[in-house]
C-alpha cells in the first residue's frame, strides 16, 4: 500500500485498565492511595538521611538516592493512570508517550545500578568489614551515583534511537495504562522482528543478568554470614533481607516484561500497577521495617518537623 494513503499517529488511545465505575472509583481511591503514601514515605527517607549525621553513611546514602529515584518512578506514570481513570477518552500525545518511555528507561536503568551497588555496599561490610570505610569513601559512592545515572540515560537513550523514528500509520490503541517499548513497537507499520529482538536483547536480558548477579552475591553474603555468626552480623543479615526482599519486587516484573512480552494483557497490567504503584511504595516500607536506626531517627525528624510547625 502507498505509504502516502496512511494516515500519520499525532497521538495514542490508553485502553486503560476497567470500563466499570465501580471498579474504576476503586482503582481511583487505591492507586491514589498508594501514590501519595509512596511520595511521603521516600520523601521523608530523603529528608532523615539528610538531615540525622549519624545516617550519613554510605548505606544510607544509597537508600536515599534509591528514594530518590523511586519518587521518579512513581511520578512517571501514576500520575497519569490516576487522571485518565474517570476519562472516556485516554489519550497522550506522541511526543508525551517518547517521554514516558525515555523517564521509565532511565529510571529503571539508574535504579537497577543502585541495586548492584548497595549488595556491594553489604557485601564490603560483611565480608570485609575492617576494610569497609576505605573501599566504600566518598568518592566510590559519588562514583556508584554518576555510573548509575550514565548508565540509565545510556540505556535510554539506545531504546528511543531506534524506536523514535518508526512509522506509525494508522493503528494508535494501547491496551495499557502508560506507554512502554514492547506495546509501542507493535503498532509499528513495518516489520518490527529484529528491533523486537533488540529490546529483548537490551532490557531483558540486562534484568535477568543483574538479577543473577545481585542473587549470587547475597548467597555469597549469606553464607559468609553462616560461616562467621555474632551479633553484629546478625544485624547485617536483617538489612540484607530487605535487600533481597527489594531486588525481587524490582527485577520480577522487568523480566516479565522484556523477556517475555506476549504474555496475556491481564497479567501486563498487573504486572505494571504493580511497578507503578506498589513497589515505590514497598520499598521505603521494606527498608525501614526492620531497620530500628532508620525507625528513631524518622521519629526524630517527625517531631522536629511537629515542633518547627506549632513554632511557626
Amino acid at each position: 500500500m502507498d505509504g502516502a494513503n496512511h494516515s500519520v499517529v499525532s497521538e495514542f488511545v490508553f485502553l486503560g485498565l476497567s470500563n466499570s465505575w465501580e471498579i474504576q472509583l476503586v482503582l481511583f481511591v487505591f492507586s491514589s492511595m498508594l501514590y501519595v503514601a509512596s511520595m511521603m514515605g521516600n520523601s521523608l527517607i530523603i529528608l532523615t538521611v539528610a538531615s540525622d549525621p549519624h545516617l550519613h553513611t554510605p548505606m544510607y546514602f544509597l537508600l536515599a538516592n534509591l528514594s530518590f529515584i523511586d519518587l521518579g518512578g512513581s511520578s512517571v506514570a501514576s500520575p497519569k493512570l490516576i487522571y485518565d481513570l474517570f476519562r472516556k477518552c485516554k489519550v497522550i500525545s506522541f511526543g508525551g508517550c517518547i517521554a514516558q518511555i525515555f523517564f521509565i528507561h532511565v529510571v529503571g536503568g539508574v535504579e537497577m545500578v543502585l541495586l548492584i551497588a548497595m549488595a556491594f555496599d553489604r557485601y564490603v561490610a560483611i565480608c570485609k568489614p575492617l576494610h569497609y570505610l576505605t573501599i566504600m569513601s566518598p568518592r566510590m559512592c559519588i562514583f556508584f551515583l554518576v555510573s548509575a545515572w550514565m548508565i540509565g540515560l545510556i540505556h535510554s537513550v539506545i531504546q528511543l534511537a531506534f524506536v523514535v523514528n518508526l512509522p506509525f500509520c494508522g493503528l494508535n490503541v494501547l491496551d495499557s495504562f502508560y506507554c512502554d517499548l514492547p506495546q509501542l513497537i507493535r503498532l509499528a507499520c513495518t516489520d518490527t522482528y529484529q528491533l523486537e529482538l533488540m529490546v529483548t536483547a537490551n532490557s531483558g536480558l540486562i534484568s535477568v543478568g543483574s538479577f543473577f548477579i545481585l542473587i549470587i552475591s547475597y548467597i555469597v553474603i549469606i553464607v559468609t554470614v553462616q560461616k562467621h555468626p555474632s551479633a553484629g552480623l546478625s544485624k547485617a543479615l536483617s538489612t540484607l533481607s530487605a535487600h533481597i526482599t527489594v531486588v525481587v519486587f524490582f527485577f520480577g516484573p522487568l523480566i516479565f516484561f522484556y523477556t517475555w512480552p506476549s504474555l496475556s494483557t491481564q497479567l501486563d497490567k498487573f504486572l505494571a500497577i504493580f511497578d507503578a504503584l506498589f513497589t515505590p511504595f514497598l520499598d521505603p516500607v521494606i527498608y525501614t521495617f526492620r531497620n530500628q536506626e532508620m525507625k528513631v531517627a524518622m521519629r526524630r525528624v517527625c517531631r522536629q518537623l511537629v515542633s518547627y510547625r506549632k513554632i511557626s
